[in-house]
């Protein structure tokens, strides 16, 4: 045993045997950092915890400190990322209790670098790339000040200051922003320097390692070698081993990219040497042995290509004597196959020059074909061969080229691959808004053309540059869901193919023959054919596609590196087969579209944060935080509370995060009643112990700037700029008495947890009485959920329980099932909305086995839970045992028909159930809905089913006439349940004939025609007060019906969705026209009528200017030396600008004529734009009564939008409220806010 060691573990055994538990934990805390230093982190873990249980139960709260900083860092080691946030967010908190500058300083970093990783491991994490920005500005800022300010003259804090430029220059890479990179981490080297820190310090390890990466990046090899050699010997000198090994794995990433692959085997020979030597270090030493085998399959497939050059040149000499005869067009297809097969094979294995050099001999022999789609095919490949070189002007050169072949064929898919080319090129250029344009077009034309995978590439690159480059939070959510919701179409339409290929076989075609004569693919990919179709990892090549899918886009899928701690850069960067790629090595190796990613590269900051030395602290810690320490910006906002009674005055601190808490969900507005949520709880929170025992919060009446109230109209950033610069006061105009959020305070504290901003705001909702509950949307898992599940012991009886929209699973429910039973309450109404969170069966379980349940539970709402159909003898249990349930909601919850007949089993006349929702569920036969139906026909109270997504075919129609002749049906929810216009008409006659009084009927998605809206009776509707339509081709001519429902007296309806029913622009205003007359409706929704070519007509841009200016400028800014070179103007002809390539042909010259690739997107026709504009102003200024009007996705411009919403204001001047984006445009009222709540949650 290390001498070291044992000596720590003998002063341990001493102090705990004196019952000494300050000096028994200081040992447990040494030995555990000792344990670190030497890799065993599983060993370590067991002493810091040891540490932190003797500190916790038998020290001050202050103590805590530095086994809270060892065990964040401990559990990052590991990578157990939401234990390491706990700690790391409670070791801040703890030090900014204790007012402690330098603990402040190592939280923030370490909570920047867990979160720095969360975001590297993620696709779509928006959250963690803000939170490491956040924390590691936070951390400069403090470095900054300590070493202006030094607490004590020990320490200069230097290596603070040096390290928080490590972290920033290592985000810039993160971000793909290498030049800024380069200049904040030569800054920290420079500040070494400056300061004479030594040459060996372990800080400017870190710089040097980060340093070559950039480097590398930036393909200037001389300057990564020399920084990477650096980062190597410093690390050898100090022992740091893990370190040693990192900078060997950068070396060895440095020669595979300069193709020598042999000497890149070598140094990760060494890497694995060292890495070995290390207890804990599995992960490291996995990839590790995986870059060996890339780089041994990689000389493989280099002797390949060198193979199959040899049969080139044969190939060319036969074309040569078969010049004019008739085999001619045969040896060039040969030829055009061979070259594909290398020019593949040298994407492989990121042999960018010969790529090139392979690409435009394929465009000379595309040429002589006379093949269009081939020649656009080549010129893709040359501009990933120049893209990937970093000569981006000349990247963009030839994409344009390619855009305008595709043009010239009519070929949507080319062109919009093309498109996200050029984003990508722009992108990392810093020219982002350009990117993003070039992104949408390409989403346009791929939606345009049908083509979901291309969408979902042009989608994913949106949502990077919306997430990482504008920090758009709203689009980037709105993003990422359209992106889940083409993912989970295309697993539908993969799984119904895969059925049927399983039982297709393939025939060769004549380019397989081609490829027959170019050597071996022995690299572990699939041959693939001259013309390929757009595909995912794992999936075959199609004979007959074009070869541009193959090079859809040049980021590729992300690449990262496991062991690398720190530096990140975008995957754009990364070659299509790295070595040090762990991820996404598949059999098909082709660049596949993607949106742009990040990977991580290999670093040595794991021992950045020192462990924090036992001492003692001065300031006694306070028995509360003030703050949401898992959300708190580094900046406060000091607001002025005012007691109207007393007219005394306190200031409290509003964090950033927290009035980022209190936006609406209509974009960047705040929503002030949330702001004064927010401030109510923070101003409570700040109260003394004996004073939050009262449990009596404020009630804000007014919050103040300059003498004017805020409203909720105030843009976030402008609330931000006032919170910051002015004086700004919350009068309080009394008292509400919270006991609810006095006990979960209280629990939070005696768990030592930090209350959730959201779940107080939640709790102070002054519209709910104190007997509902709602805690939804609140980021609550089974632990952070304890606090409040302790207080609602204390609470014991209440009405209502709301946890949806959480991360809740099935421990939950068991402790709540504990709450249930201990207040002993066995009648009272009991509404459980539990949707979308993480339950099981199980959970249903839990239900079922409390029996003071039985007569209290009212509504059950579980949809969108993966129940599957081991729920459904405990659904049925439910049904037959809660004598009280009136409402019972399973929507998605992945039961089929077994369970649906288990619940018919179930039922019986005595039942009370008047609501039930069993849609989205699959696969549900007809057999058990029509056993459901008649078993629902024999209740006497039930009036509302909901089917939304079932297949319902004709038996089930028949039966649900017949249901409708018995029941009372007051709501009919029966959309994409494809009945057709046959059986709505027949479902409608039968409602008629009823004596019901229907007051919702949704059938949106049902294939109605304009024939069905025609042909049933207007008195139908008349009496509807909710009626949806949505996604049925109504066409212009139903819209006429529409206009003779709404203008007629008898016209009771509140609620009208049209969306996508191909109304046309005429037919919209049309619609709008009739509330002229109408004094019942109250909200419409028209988004997404328009039809293509009124979309053409009427998108308009007033903000045309040139392209090519600022592009230029921008551009001209990023040379870094004569190998990179940036795009000129694309607006000016780029072969003006440049030496044309020695071996541009006629064809290509004429191919590449006039760029419009900016016109295509800048040019509108404004006369219909401001025909229509004035008549649907008009209209919309006519609709007295309407409260929410949706005309998203119509083709209006901004300036329409704003035209329209002029007219809305003029009839509500006090209340109007707007949400208007690119794609939206939504007009409501303060009483009834769009998007104010999701369409799961709205009650029945």
């Amino acid at each position: 045993m290390d001498p070291e060691l044992k000596a720590a573990k003998a002063a341990y055994r001493n102090a705990k045997a004196e019952g000494n538990h300050r000096e028994e934990a200081r040992w447990a805390n040494v030995i555990g950092d000792i344990l670190k230093n030497r890799g065993e982190y599983v060993e370590a873990l067991k002493w810091l915890r040891i540490d932190y249980d003797i500190s916790l139960k038998h020290l001050p709260e202050k103590h805590l400190l530095p086994t809270c900083q060892s065990l964040g860092e401990i559990y990052l080691r590991l990578e157990q990322f939401p234990d390491a946030l706990i700690y790391q967010k409670k070791h801040l908190e703890l030090a900014r209790d204790a007012n402690d500058v330098v603990e402040q300083q190592r939280a923030s970093t370490q909570l920047g670098r867990t979160y720095h990783e969360l975001f590297s491991r993620s696709e779509h994490d928006h959250n963690s790339i803000r939170s490491a920005k956040k924390y590691f500005k936070c951390a400069m800022d403090l470095a900054v000040r300590l070493k202006e300010n030094p607490p004590n003259t020990k320490s200069s804090f230097l290596k603070e200051y040096i390290d928080a430029h490590n972290n920033i220059g290592m985000m810039e890479m993160d971000l793909d922003n290498l030049h800024e990179a380069r200049k904040i981490l030569t800054r920290g080297l420079e500040i070494c320097d400056e300061e004479e820190i030594s040459e060996y310090d372990d800080g400017r390890s870190r710089l040097h390692h980060n340093l070559g990466n950039v480097y590398m990046e930036l393909r200037l090899w001389d300057e990564a070698r020399k920084h990477i050699n650096r980062d190597i010997m410093i690390c050898n000198r100090i022992g740091h081993i893990q370190g040693e090994a990192k900078g060997y794995i950068n070396f060895g990433e440095v020669h595979y990219r300069t193709l020598r692959y042999e000497d890149a085997r070598a140094y990760y020979e060494k890497a694995l040497r060292l890495a070995k030597s290390l207890e804990d270090e599995d992960a490291l030493v996995r990839q590790i042995e995986q870059n060996i085998e890339t780089a041994r399959e990689a000389v493989k497939v280099m002797a390949d290509i060198k193979k199959v050059e040899q049969s080139l040149k044969k190939l060319k000499r036969d074309i040569a004597s078969a010049r004019g005869t008739p085999h001619e067009r045969k040896y060039l297809l040969q030829l055009n196959a061979v070259l594909e097969s290398l020019i593949e094979k040298a994407r492989m294995i990121s042999a960018w020059e010969k790529h090139c050099d392979f690409a435009k001999e394929k465009k000379k022999i595309a040429a002589e074909l006379c093949d269009k789609q081939r020649l656009g095919d080549s010129y893709l490949d040359v501009a990933e061969s120049y893209q990937k070189l970093r000569k981006f002007n000349k990247a963009i050169k030839w994409y344009n080229k390619s855009w305008e072949m595709y043009k010239a064929i009519s070929n949507l898919e080319g062109q919009a691959l093309v498109k996200i080319n050029i984003g990508n090129v722009l992108d990392s250029t810093e020219n982002w808004r350009e990117a993003l344009d070039a992104f949408q077009d390409s989403y346009s034309i791929a939606v345009e053309a049908d083509l979901p995978d291309v969408q979902l590439s042009a989608l994913e690159n949106m949502h990077y540059s919306n997430m990482i480059r504008f920090d758009d939070e709203n689009e980037t959510r709105r993003l990422k869901l359209l992106i889940d919701k083409l993912k989970k179409s295309e697993e539908k339409e993969a799984e119904a193919k895969s059925m049927q290929e399983d039982c297709c076989s393939e025939t060769d075609t004549e380019a397989d023959d081609y490829l027959s004569n170019s050597g071996s693919d022995d690299f572990c990919f699939t041959k693939t054919n001259s013309r390929s179709k757009t595909m995912n990892a794992g999936e075959e090549l199609k004979d007959d596609a074009p070869l541009m899918s193959l090079y859809q886009s040049i980021k590729g899928s992300s690449k990262k590196k496991a062991g690398y701690k720190e530096s990140l850069t975008n995957s754009t960067k990364q070659d299509a087969q790295s070595p040090s790629s762990q991820k996404n090595q598949s059999n098909d190796h082709q660049t596949v579209v993607g949106r742009k990613r990040v990977r991580v590269i290999l670093s040595d900051d794991d021992d950045e944060v020192e462990c924090s030395s036992r001492k003692n602290h001065d300031c006694l810690v306070e028995d509360l935080p003030t703050y949401d320490a898992s959300k708190s910006k580094v900046s406060e906002c000091k607001i002025q509370v005012k007691k109207s009674s007393l007219g005394s005055k306190s200031a409290i601190n509003v964090e950033e995060s927290k009035i980022e808490a209190s936006l609406s969900t209509t974009g960047d507005q705040v929503n002030i009643d949330s702001l004064k949520a927010v401030v109510a709880c923070s101003y409570y929170l700040q109260f003394p112990s004996e004073k939050r025992s009262e449990g009596l919060l404020p009630i804000i009446e007014h919050i103040k700037c300059a003498g004017r109230n805020l409203e909720s109209l105030e843009t976030v950033e402008h609330l931000k700029e006032v919170l910051g610069n002015d004086i700004v006061e919350a009068s309080i105009d009394g008292w509400i008495h919270k006991r609810l959020i006095k006990s979960y305070v209280d629990c939070c504290k005696e768990l030592s947890e930090v209350p959730n901003i959201k779940v107080l705001k939640k709790l102070y909702n002054l519209e709910v009485s104190d007997d509902e509950i709602v805690v939804s949307e609140c980021d609550l898992q089974d632990l952070s959920i304890t606090p409040l599940i302790n207080a609602l012991h204390s609470q014991r009886s209440f009405a209502m329980l709301d946890l949806s929209h959480n991360l809740l699973g099935n421990g939950t429910i068991e402790k709540l099932q504990n709450v249930f039973t201990a207040s002993g309450q066995s009648y009272g109404g009991l509404t459980l909305d539990l949707h979308c969170n993480r339950f099981g069966p199980t959970a249903l379980f839990q239900i079922c086995e409390c029996s003071l349940l039985f007569d209290r539970l009212e509504v059950l709402n579980i949809s969108g839970n993966r129940l599957t159909d081991a729920c459904g003898s405990y659904l049925s249990t439910i049904l037959k045992n809660c004598t009280a349930l009136c409402s019972l909601n399973i929507e998605n919850c992945c039961v089929t028909s077994r369970t649906i007949q288990k619940m018919a089993d179930a039922l019986d006349s005595r039942s009370v159930l008047a609501h039930l929702c069993i849609g989205r569920n699959s696969p549900v036969s007809g057999n058990a809905i029509v056993n459901l139906l008649s078993k629902l026909s024999t209740l006497k109270r039930f009036s509302e089913l909901n089917m939304r997504g079932l297949n319902l075919g004709k038996a089930v129609v028949d039966t649900l006439c017949k249901l409708a002749g018995t029941l009372t049906l007051s709501g009919l929810i029966l959309g994409g349940t494809c009945i057709g216009t046959e059986g709505a008409i027949k479902l409608a006659e039968s409602l008629l004939r009823g004596t019901e009084e229907l007051v919702k009927l949704d059938l949106s998605y049902c294939g109605l025609t304009s024939n069905c809206v025609l042909n049933i009776s207007i008195n139908f509707f008349c009496f509807i007060l909710e009626l949806n339509l949505e996604g049925n081709p109504i066409m212009p001519e139903g819209a006429n019906s529409i206009y003779s429902l709404l203008v007629n007296p008898q016209c009771c309806l509140k609620v009208l969705v049209l969306r996508k029913c191909q109304l046309g622009l005429a037919g919209i205003l049309h619609i709008i026209e009739a509330l002229a007359d109408n004094s019942c409706l109250e909200e419409l929704n028209l988004a997404n009528n328009s039809v293509p070519k009124e979309v053409s007509a009427l998108q308009y841009d007033l903000s045309v200017k040139s392209c090519s200016q600022n592009q230029e400028q921008k551009l001209d800014a990023m040379s870094v030396d004569d190998n990179q070179e940036v795009p000129c103007s694309r607006k000016t002809a780029d072969h003006q600008l440049e030496v044309a390539d020695s071996e541009d042909i006629p064809l290509e010259a004429a191919a590449s004529g006039v760029d419009d690739s900016c016109a295509s997107s800048c040019q509108r026709n404004s006369s219909p734009e401001c025909h229509f504009t004035q008549q649907f102003s008009n209209a919309i200024g006519k609709a007295q009564n309407l409260q929410s009007l949706d005309l998203s996705d119509n083709g209006f411009s901004a300036q329409a939008a704003e035209t329209f919403y002029g007219s809305w204001t003029t009839l509500r001047p006090l209340s109007s409220q707007k949400h208007i984006t690119e794609k939206i445009i939504h007009f409501s009222t303060r009483e009834n806010t769009c998007c104010r709540v999701k369409p799961c949650c709205k009650k029945v």
